[in-house]
């Protein structure tokens, strides 16, 4: 799946990406692909990611540049 970063919380350590879908998914620092550095991630910023399941509902995982 691909999409926009919408948002970053660096305070945080995580982030909200607007998919290609249409829907909006919640990510943390802790999914990002080793190829991504969190603290230069920006609002704007394309990126590819899978979709999981979490407590919570679905969250973007293996995020990584697009």
């Amino acid at each position: 799946m691909n999409g926009i970063v919408k948002k970053v919380v660096n305070e945080r350590g995580f982030g909200f990406i607007a998919a290609d879908d249409g829907e909006e998914y919640f990510f943390h620092r802790s999914g990002l692909d080793s190829s991504l550095n969190f603290d230069q991630l920006a609002a704007g910023d394309r990126v590819a990611f899978e979709v999981e399941r979490s407590v919570k509902g679905p969250r973007a995982a293996q995020v990584r540049a697009a």
